[in-house]
């Protein structure tokens, strides 16, 4: 596998000239990437010729999650995955059709949230279904963990009351306290998307067109992949309706609101940490707020 020396537009080109010639002349437009100095995240995209998605990194860490999405990608069958054009190992190269839409992010308010629900049902469906995991084993092997864990309630315990309000620490450990008992017996796993948020799903016109980024793809439990579904969109509208159009396994909402506290909490402090801002500009007692509204309204009463 040979990843390339850095991640500048001409590295691209010439490995793009590589794994696919006929795009070699197309004029290439960086996408913003997060600066990282843990080599895990050296990965990017780029667009080349308004019509393709280019995914490419520049460490051996990023590399090997580079290569385990082609390979997912590769084995699956199902609905709203992105068209591959062309891949490689060497040089490793993703490259996808260019779907026209917008992140859900972008767009949750104004779209029917059961419809919404419906069509990521249809889609997790699909992608927790033994056969789907069996099809990737075969490509790849053992299926590893989702590699995009949340942060630990030892972690949250220890670090994140310094972030939050003082009449709000007792709440947040008996939060973690309760977490951990809803998690405390393992459920079997499927083969999860791992990294669901809004950011990483294409809309257009009320339709979902794609769902993209399986480098965290791996084995758990499927309400890990709903964790992300309470906090997009106001309210629980999103993870309600999805709850009522999932028939592939029987769901837990507590164990989806286990993981999401620990997502939630966990993405919170080590941003704080890193002195980088909260997605929505907030701080982390709001989103504590959040979490009990979002609790309240689900009537889970951890």
């Amino acid at each position: 596998m040979r990843w390339l020396e850095d991640g500048l537009p001409a590295a691209v080109a010439a490995a793009l000239r590589e794994v696919a010639p006929e795009l070699g002349d197309q004029p290439i437009a960086m996408r913003p990437a997060r600066v990282e100095e843990d080599p895990e995240w050296w990965l990017a995209s780029a667009v080349a010729g308004e019509r393709f998605v280019v995914k490419f990194a520049w460490s051996e860490p990023a590399a090997l999650r580079l290569a385990h999405e082609i390979a997912v990608l590769e084995a699956l069958e199902i609905p709203f995955l992105p068209e591959v054009v062309a891949s490689s190992t060497d040089p490793l190269l993703l490259v996808t059709a260019l779907e026209p839409g917008q992140a859900l992010f972008d767009v949750v308010d104004s779209l029917d949230r059961d419809e919404v629900g419906r069509q990521l049902a249809e889609f997790l469906g699909a992608l927790h279904d033994p056969g789907a995991a069996r099809r990737v084993e075969g490509e790849l092997g053992r299926l590893p963990p989702a590699s995009l864990q949340p942060a630990s309630t030892d972690v949250l315990r220890d670090r994140f009351a310094r972030w939050i309000r003082a009449e709000q620490r007792s709440a947040v450990r008996r939060w973690c306290d309760w977490a951990d008992d809803v998690l405390a017996t393992p459920r079997p796993g499927v083969l999860v998307h791992g990294d669901l948020h809004g950011g990483n799903q294409v809309w257009a016109e009320g339709r979902l067109s794609v769902v993209v980024d399986f480098e965290t793809a791996g084995l758990a439990e499927p309400e890990y992949d709903l964790r992300l579904f309470p906090g997009t969109g106001p309210g629980v509208e999103l993870l309600t309706a999805t709850l009522r159009h999932y028939t592939a396994h029987p769901l837990d909402p507590e164990r989806i609101m286990a993981w999401h506290l620990r997502t939630v909490l966990g993405d919170a402090l080590w941003r704080s940490e890193a002195g980088v801002p909260l997605p929505d500009h907030r701080t982390p007692d709001e989103w504590v707020d959040d979490l009990t509204n979002r609790f309240a309204a689900l009537g889970i009463a951890p």
